[in-house]
């Protein structure tokens, strides 16, 4: 069902269309019973560090690679603050928490390694926290 709201700006006014639907995302996943475990960190690069920083951990970088060794990895996104430069968000999508545990426990000796050499790329480096969607 569709209603039309008003929207005024200064004397004019107009109506536009707007649909009366359910968060689609939430609702799909609620139906079909789709679970996923997200990681998210954000990060503060230097500016002379930028291009590695985002080789390295782009969809397609470095950690993106090792991640693939999981059947459970489901992706990574790179978002790069457009206000703050040199700040940058990474959202690691799993299949499950179990899956991305398994991940740590079988690969460890690697994700350390690559972790270290990683840890030039970057001045500041948090966990915002990890979530099952």
């Amino acid at each position: 069902m569709q209603s039309a709201r008003r929207i005024s700006s200064g004397r004019a006014a107009k109506f536009e269309t707007v649909a009366q639907v359910t968060p689609r995302c939430a609702t799909i996943k609620r139906t079909l019973g789709i679970r996923m475990f997200v990681v998210v960190w954000q990060f503060e690069v230097a500016e002379e560090k930028i291009a590695g920083f985002e080789a390295a951990y782009s969809a397609e970088g470095s950690w993106a690679q090792l991640f693939r060794a999981s059947s459970g990895y489901q992706g990574t996104e790179l978002l790069r603050d457009a206000y703050i430069p040199g700040t940058y968000l990474t959202i690691d999508r799993w299949a499950s928490e179990e899956a991305f545990r398994a991940f740590r426990k079988d690969h460890d000796a690697d994700y350390e390694t690559l972790d270290r050499a990683c840890d030039q790329l970057t001045s500041r480096e948090v966990r915002i926290g990890a979530y099952t969607v």
